[in-house]
């Protein structure tokens, strides 16, 4: 029964030692322990409140890359859109001088083709000229081989000129 009820001398030398010990653990530990206990409270709450001021940066940033993108697009959409602009007058200008390019040279081919027609025409009518001299001394030299043809030849041409 001894250890379900202690006697009187354990019981004083156990509330002498818990008092020393009570004693010195108020003396030296019990403030170095509160304030280590403050400071990790300090700490804590300092890192709550970067973690917050964290949350609120990182939302903010979010939010200006968001606008900074819808930016990009707006201005990608309005470069696209002027290239394409630029794209269809540059096309637009190279086709009419094409136009203005195949007209010109169609214009200097149907001159060149006129000038060389009324070149072979001037030509064909040279030669058909010569040719027809040729034909007319060929034949005036086989019908006038005697004198008498070419007495009345002459007096017949003769006749015909009127005189002014």
């Amino acid at each position: 029964m001894e250890l379900v009820m202690p006697e009187f001398g354990l019981l004083f030398w156990m509330l002498v030692s818990f008092s020393i010990l009570f004693f010195i653990l108020k003396k030296f530990a019990w403030k170095p322990i509160l304030k280590a206990l403050a400071d990790r409270e300090n700490s804590i709450d300092e890192a709550l409140k970067a973690a917050d001021k964290a949350k609120e940066e990182m939302a903010r940033l979010q939010e200006d890359n968001q606008r900074i993108l819808k930016e990009a697009m707006l201005e990608r959409d309005k470069i696209l859109k002027e290239a394409r602009e630029l794209k269809d007058s540059i096309v637009s200008e190279a086709k009419n001088l094409a136009t203005v390019e195949a007209n010109k040279v169609l214009e200097n081919a149907k001159i060149a083709i006129e000038r060389e027609k009324t070149a072979a025409i001037e030509e064909m009518k040279n030669s058909i000229a010569i040719f027809s001299l040729d034909i007319a001394e060929k034949i005036l030299k086989d019908r006038l081989t005697d004198d008498t043809r070419q007495k009345e030849l002459v007096k017949k041409f003769v006749d015909q000129i009127e005189i002014n």
